[in-house]
């Protein structure tokens, strides 16, 4: 079984082990994609010459072969292999013969793994905006139905002033807006084609970069050959920068949840599917899946951090220390959008009760709204938060809904205005629609079948 740099000399089996990593289990989630980007560099060679038609035909058959088989968890990867691209080019070599020995002209493995990567990570930003597009949707509705329900706005977790599920929901929506624009904005940095960079500095041959990018899908191709490689790592630590802030808004939604679950609140509680027990006290369903939730987030942020003290001081060109960028990226990348659908289905089931809520009124609430009356009435504002301020007690009981009524500015609780938020959503979602079918077809017309280019680990 050959290396791709196969020498007359045997590789130390300990420098071989720490070396090889665990690239060639990781390399198993890109390799319908690798296989996809096989076939667009086949096709691209036969158009410039470099191979034959009838090579061309050979090397998309047995790709495609390949291809089903990877998607169906059956194509090995052994470490002898070092990654998947070795694995492939092998099995090309001895089904084909001399067509397998010629899929890896004018390019390296390192311009063929950023491309495989670079394809799987539209894929999967794709799935991720649409789960997280989904979550914020899911918010949005539920904030709409809870406009009307009165809830304690809380600053240092101190009661502060009348508000509503609402606000507190759609609040959560709207930030995930804002995250899904700048999660087009990192796909775009994504969508370049990368492939005929080859170790940096191009080859002496006729590659069609373009054709390339035209039949992987990509919006451009990445023109500076030795950008391609000094991007390396970068491009992931903006992806994972995404994750990290899509982490933090959830970390933040899961504490709320936790504690406003707390039966000192009672504002909400979850349906006991989703939550765990003790094994010791019979009494206890835990929120385990929002405990996680929080932990995972702080798990993202360090496997963003890893990724960016690994290309920290490196110098231009390839450099085997990106080989460490694919672990903490992958993995960020599953626990990220399973971190998104466990806080959708949370939002989905969440059982709310308004009984609780109101019960949390007491007159300091109104303290505010008791000082602006002083205000309307001549007070200076200042004189009046100090006459309140001596005995916010004293501001007495008020309807909640009245006062919040009141503040009707848009965004506010009484008008939480969230038509152009959700108008945005809805461009949004439209726009992963688009990627999801031109990601299957691009799949279809490489491999002959619409294989999904991200699926999460198994």
């Amino acid at each position: 079984m050959a290396k791709l740099w196969q020498k007359q000399y045997k590789l130390d089996e300990l420098i071989e082990r720490f070396t090889v990593g665990e690239d060639y289990l990781l390399d198993r989630q890109l390799l319908v994609a690798d296989c996809a980007a096989s076939v667009a560099h086949a096709r691209m060679l036969a158009e410039v010459g470099l191979i034959s038609a009838d090579e061309r035909v050979q090397l998309e058959r047995e790709l495609a072969v390949i291809a089903e088989e990877a998607a169906e968890g059956r194509f090995v990867i052994a470490r002898e292999d070092e990654d998947g691209h070795t694995a492939i080019e092998n099995r090309l070599t001895a089904r084909l013969g001399e067509p397998g020995k010629k899929i890896h002209t004018g390019r390296s493995r390192n311009d063929q793994v950023v491309t495989a990567l670079r394809l799987y990570l539209k894929a999967y930003l794709t799935a991720l905006g649409g789960s997280a597009a989904a979550c914020a949707e899911l918010l949005f509705e539920r904030a709409e139905h809870s406009a009307e329900l009165p809830m304690v706005g809380r600053t240092h977790m101190q009661p502060a002033m009348p508000s509503t599920v609402g606000l507190w929901m759609a609040a959560y929506a709207e930030e995930l807006v804002d995250l899904l624009q700048l999660l087009q904005g990192t796909y775009t940095l994504v969508d370049q084609s990368p492939l005929g960079a080859a170790a940096s500095y191009g080859v002496p041959l006729p590659l069609d970069r373009g054709r390339v990018a035209e039949l992987l899908g990509f919006a451009r191709v990445q023109n500076n050959v030795l950008y391609v490689n000094n991007s390396r790592g970068r491009v992931e630590g903006l992806v994972l920068e995404l994750l990290d802030q899509i982490g933090l808004t959830f970390n933040k939604l899961a504490t709320d949840l936790i504690l406003f679950a707390l039966p000192e609140f009672g504002y909400f509680s979850l349906p006991p599917e989703l939550c765990s027990g003790s094994s010791i006290m019979p009494q206890k369903r835990n929120p385990d899946g929002l405990e996680l939730v929080r932990a995972k987030s702080g798990m993202i942020a360090g496997w963003a951090a890893q990724v960016k003290n690994v290309v920290r001081s490196l110098p231009s060109g390839y450099n085997r220390d990106f080989q460490e960028t694919k672990q903490p990226l992958l993995a960020a990348a599953a626990t990220a959008l399973d971190c998104v659908r466990v806080m959708t289905l949370t939002i989905d089931r969440l059982v709310v009760h308004p009984e609780r809520l109101r019960a949390a009124f007491t007159p300091e609430v109104f303290a505010t709204d008791a000082a602006l009356e002083y205000v309307r009435s001549g007070y200076s504002f200042r004189d009046a938060y100090r006459k309140v301020g001596e005995n916010p007690e004293a501001s007495g009981a008020r309807e909640p809904l009245e006062v919040i009524a009141a503040r009707s500015a848009p965004g506010s609780p009484g008008n939480l205005a969230i038509d152009e938020p959700r108008a945005r959503l809805a461009a949004f979602s439209g726009w992963v629609a688009g990627q999801e079918r031109e990601l299957a077809a691009v799949a279809e017309n490489l491999l002959g079948q619409a294989y999904p280019l991200y699926a999460p680990p198994a």
